[in-house]
């Protein structure tokens, strides 16, 4: 007996902006380069991150590794982006849904804007 599965439904959570609880995607601004994109952090180990069109074209590390071999349309990451996500969280611009467990590494060294550590 053969079934019918064109009426079938199913839902593609990886689209879903709105999550069971309750904490939808927010849009956020690249540091680097303003390519803005939707970002959900989860956990302070996981972070949720959609790219649009517009934020493709923008970003200034995919135009960079743009032509460098390895598989076409392949691209890593974003450092800058992942780096503004980073101090958006640790700066409450962005919510980190379950922030229980092991926060975020402490910085070694001074980072950008921040005075040098203090000698020992």
């Amino acid at each position: 007996m053969r079934t019918d599965h064109r009426n079938d439904a199913r839902i593609d959570n990886r689209l879903d902006t709105q999550r069971a609880d309750g904490v939808p995607m927010r849009p956020l601004a690249c540091e680097r380069c303003a390519a803005e994109v939707l970002v959900r952090k989860s956990s302070w180990q996981q972070t949720s991150v959609q790219w649009t069109a517009r934020a493709t074209a923008a970003c200034a590390e995919r135009d960079a590794t743009a032509g460098t071999g390895g598989t076409e349309g392949a691209f890593e990451g974003c450092r800058s982006l992942r780096d503004t996500i980073r101090e958006a969280a640790l700066h409450g611009r962005i919510e980190v849904v379950d922030p229980a467990g092991p926060g975020p590494a402490p910085r070694t060294g001074p980072g950008p804007g921040s005075p040098p550590d203090p000698p020992d």
